[in-house]
This record gives structure tokens, sequence and C-alpha cells, in this order.
């Protein structure tokens, strides 16, 4: 498979029901556990930062909540929460992203700290980076650079640099969904947006910007979905749209065609989630660079888990994929590899995110069990030497500066 990946590891520290984790990521990764576990905890993580940087700090809390909704409940009280993403983009650029958010009374917030690093392997130019303490800029490698504030990200202010936006724009242009078919069935307004919306809102003005390429895969992933339907158009309602399906229906030379509103949910969902996977035009800043789907196996026939995993690793080529199941069939396929899973479970309240156990890695290497059966037999089990202990979390390291403040720096996570 044609290495896709943007994010390489995520590490988490006190977001939601997760005290931490630290795990990589590669072209497709699953996360498998049972409903509650967290999994959707994970990804919300990787959804944070998008609709930060989209929107506002304040806006991405506030959906959520509220912040003592962000930041883990436990017995310990942590006052912060912390997100490190180590990301590749082209040409042989990597870097990192990293920033710790804390509570202020009552139910406040502040950015306490974020550092961005960025380096490009293939030549010789030194790290373009910054780090930003409690909303000072403490480290930076540009000569002038914008004015800082507890309340917002920086890299949303380092965006105006050319050394620091295309990280931006690539974790803007991560996607997320939980899709919804009564918003997909509505009529929708024309928009220009280039990326689908979480509930898919948006899917008329985003099938509209296909190419006809693209379009055509889709159809044909969708075709085989469900059975009979070959053509997806976009229908103008005076000043809004639609979308029309055309379907085969015996006796009939001609396909009848059926508006949204007459299609079941688990046809919208399918179609979506294909919309969601082959979005963008996968070249340059236009290229949805991560795309994040719960449960996709909601409200289809397990004999079509099948064929959307075929669509999944399709795509997995073009744009780096996150999927959240509890699915067997979905995960049934012999030649799924076991490494793209994460196995996530829950104890008293708290999510353990690892790759899955040497037992479980064996029996799939061997041919004795596909994933999907070790899921069914609840067989598929995280790795404990993988998994972030209470004594591990105190030794992660979030940032890699030691500036004018890390003693501060460091006491806040004594204290967190």
């Amino acid at each position: 498979m044609k290495d896709s990946t943007f994010i390489t590891r995520v590490v988490l520290k006190n977001y939601k029901s997760i005290a931490a984790c630290d795990v990589r990521l590669g072209p497709l990764t699953f996360l498998v556990g049972r409903n509650g576990s967290g999994k959707s905890n994970f990804l919300d993580a990787l959804r944070f930062v998008a609709d930060a940087l989209n929107t506002s700090l304040d806006h991405a809390i506030r959906d959520r909540g509220g912040i003592n909704d962000v930041r883990r409940r436990s017995r310990g009280h942590p006052n912060h929460f912390n997100i490190r993403l180590e990301f590749a983009l082209p040409a042989g650029v990597t870097g990192h992203y990293a920033f710790r958010i804390g509570t202020r009374s009552p139910g406040g917030y502040e950015v306490q700290t974020e550092e961005c690093r960025i380096q490009n392997e293939l030549c010789l130019t030194p790290e373009e980076y910054f780090r930003v303490e409690d909303g000072a800029v403490t480290g930076k490698s540009v000569g002038v650079m914008p004015a800082a504030a507890t309340d917002r990200l920086y890299l949303v202010n380092a965006s105006g640099l050319p050394e620091f936006r295309p990280a931006y724009e690539a974790f803007s242009r991560m996607g997320f969904y939980n899709l919804n078919p009564d918003r997909i069935r509505d009529l929708q307004a024309p928009e220009p947006g280039e990326v689908l919306m979480r509930d898919g809102s948006n899917l008329t003005s985003i099938l509209t910007q296909l190419s006809p390429v693209v379009k055509k895969d889709i159809e044909e992933y969708l075709s085989v979905v469900v059975p009979g339907v070959h053509v997806v158009d976009v229908k103008d309602f005076g000043p809004k749209e639609t979308l029309e399906f055309r379907q085969a229906v015996t006796g009939d030379k001609h396909p009848w065609r059926f508006l949204a509103n007459n299609m079941s949910d688990g046809t919208l969902r399918a179609l979506g989630i294909l919309v969601a996977l082959f979005q963008g035009n996968h070249e340059g800043q236009k290229r949805v660079v991560l795309v994040g789907i719960e449960e996709p196996e909601i409200a289809l026939h397990p004999a079509a888990a099948g064929v959307l995993l075929d669509g999944i690793q399709d795509a997995a080529h073009r744009t780096q994929v996150i999927v959240t199941t509890h699915s067997p069939d979905l995960l049934e396929n012999k030649h799924l590899d076991v490494e793209s899973i994460l196995a996530v479970e829950a104890h008293g309240g708290n999510t353990t995110i690892a790759p899955v156990d040497e037992v479980g890695r064996s029996v799939v290497h061997d041919k004795l069990f596909t994933i999907g059966e070790l899921l069914r037999i609840d067989q598929l089990q995280p790795d404990a030497a993988s998994v972030v202990s209470a004594e591990k979390a105190k030794q992660l390291r979030l940032f890699d500066f030691e500036g004018r403040n890390s003693d501060k720096t460091k006491n806040k996570e004594r204290h967190g």
C-alpha cells in the first residue's frame, strides 16, 4: 500500500476517558472495541485539533460541553489535557505539533504551552519552529512572529507565515464523520466548501466537485453495496439541491429515478461514507489528508461489509483513514493486516489503546483466525506491554524544547 500517512504518532494525556496513550498510525487504522470503550474519544481528540484551527478554540471546547467535559475526570483531578501529533508531509517534510490546555476557574481555560517543529529530511536547511508559553512566544526560528494569546491556538496566527502554512493547512483539512441520513435527505444549499461536513449536510456540493473518474468509482462501489443503484446525480430544486439515484427495476428497460427522501438510511450512509473516503482531488493543498469514520457498518447488511472494506482499503492508498468499529463482519477479510488494528478497552472509566497483543498477532499471521473471528470471540486484546500505565504516563514527552519556563512547565505536568 502506498504510504498516505499524515499523522504518524498520537500522544494524548487526560483527554476525556483517555488518561494516556501513545500509538503509531499507518495509512489505515481500525480502532476496535466494545461500545463505550472510548474509540470515539480518540478520534475526537484529532477532530478537536481540526475544529480549533478551522473555527476557534473556544468553539471546539464549547461544542464538547466545556473544558470540564474535555479534560479527563478522575480522582486525581487533572487540571489540563495534552495532545501531541507527529506528522509527515510531502517532499520529506516531518514534524510535530503539541499543546497543553489547562483549566481556569470558573469553567475557563488557557493555552499553557504550544509547540510546532518542522524539518525537511531532504534538505540541509535548519528546522522551523515556534514555542509559546502562557501567552508569550518563548522560542522561534522566524525573525518576526505574530503576538500570542492564551485563549487561542498560536498555529492559527502562525499560518500567515509560509514556514508554518503547510502544517496548518494539513491539520485543517482532516475530515471526521458520523453521518446523519436525515441531514443527507434534506434539501441542501449549494456551497463552495471542499471538505464534506461531519453529518453529510453538504454532500450534494461535494459530489458536484468530484472528478468524473472518482464519481464513477464511488458509483461502482455503491452498486455492489446497494444492488441496482447505478448512478447518483445532483438535482436542482429551486435554490437548493438534492440527490437523485437511478436504480434498475425488474421488468423495466430503463432505470427508475428516486430522490434522496425515498432512499434507505443504509443507502444514504453508504454513499456518504464513499464520498468522505474519496473526496478531494488528492493534489497539493486541496487533498483531504485524513478521514476518520465512526462505525461505517451501521445500517448496512453484513454482506455489504466486505465491499465497504474494499473501498476503505482503496481510499487509504491516497488518504490516511481511521475507522472505529465493533463489527466482526467488517474485519473478516483474511488479508487485512493485523498491524492496522488498535485494540481499545475501558477499565474503571479509563480507556486503554494499544496494538493487538502477541497472541492475537501470531494467530492472524499464521492464518488460524481472521481479525473478525478474534473480535467475534472477544479475543482481540491490547498488548499489555504497549499500554501506557500511570507510571509510563509520567515519562511521556509532549514537548521537545527546554525553554526559559521549563521548570514551570514540568511543575504543571507533575500536578496534572
